[in-house]
């Protein structure tokens, strides 16, 4: 076990039963427990199986491929609606937990199998994503813009045109694109650092406050 995890779970504050439980259940299925993106990480070799983790109205456990699992029992959510690989098992309680081990532990070991045989997700390219008729019009108003927005890495852009596309009215689509076109033309992601003071970058996590 990892003495991070373990400085995790002290830490605490909900689900902490519920989180024992499932890290009980990873550490009987030969996956190796690290510390990553401030949850406890569970892999196989050095291949990322799941990830398990607290929020507001439930804690779960998140398979990275999921998208690739039987999912025999039609247990799997996606975390997001645009989430393509990804797939989680909600909880609201220990007992449920307990119940389903022996499925978790199945599709533990269905997703160890996934990664032994090199299996990959295939994820939408940026030609796959619909660009709003208002990065459209911004694109012929503004070369410079387009150029910088088709430089950005495939994510980057992903971001910003599932952001882009969200809202239903078009001056909202309009102001969010504004909003960002001095990031865009910097390089900057969605979520990336433009303080430049940030402890972590690309992404800005707020350390540049505590900076004297």
């Amino acid at each position: 076990m990892d003495p991070k995890v373990d400085e995790y779970f002290e830490k605490l504050q909900k689900w902490q039963l519920e989180l024992q439980t499932l890290r009980e259940i990873l550490n009987d299925c030969m996956l190796t427990e690290t510390y990553k993106w401030k949850h406890p990480c569970y892999k196989y070799k050095n291949n990322n199986i799941v990830i398990i983790g607290g929020f507001k109205e439930y804690c779960t456990i998140n398979f990275f491929k999921g998208v690739l699992l039987k999912d025999s029992e039609k247990i799997l959510t996606k975390p997001g609606e645009n989430s393509q690989s990804s797939r989680i098992i909600p909880f609201t309680n220990v007992e449920d937990i307990k119940k389903l081990t022996p499925i978790i532990k199945s599709y533990i070991f269905e997703a160890i199998e996934i990664e032994k045989a090199g299996l990959t997700v295939q994820t939408k390219s940026i030609s796959d994503y619909k660009i709003p008729d208002e990065l459209t019009q911004k694109f012929t108003e503004n070369l410079d813009f387009e150029t910088a927005f088709k430089a950005l890495t495939p994510g980057r852009q992903k971001g910003y045109l599932l952001y882009f596309s969200q809202p239903k009215q078009s001056k909202t689509k309009i102001s969010r694109i504004e909003k960002y076109t001095n990031r865009i033309l910097k390089g900057k992601g969605l979520n990336d650092c433009i303080c430049g003071l940030s402890k972590r970058m690309p992404t800005c996590d707020g350390s540049h406050k505590y900076i004297k």
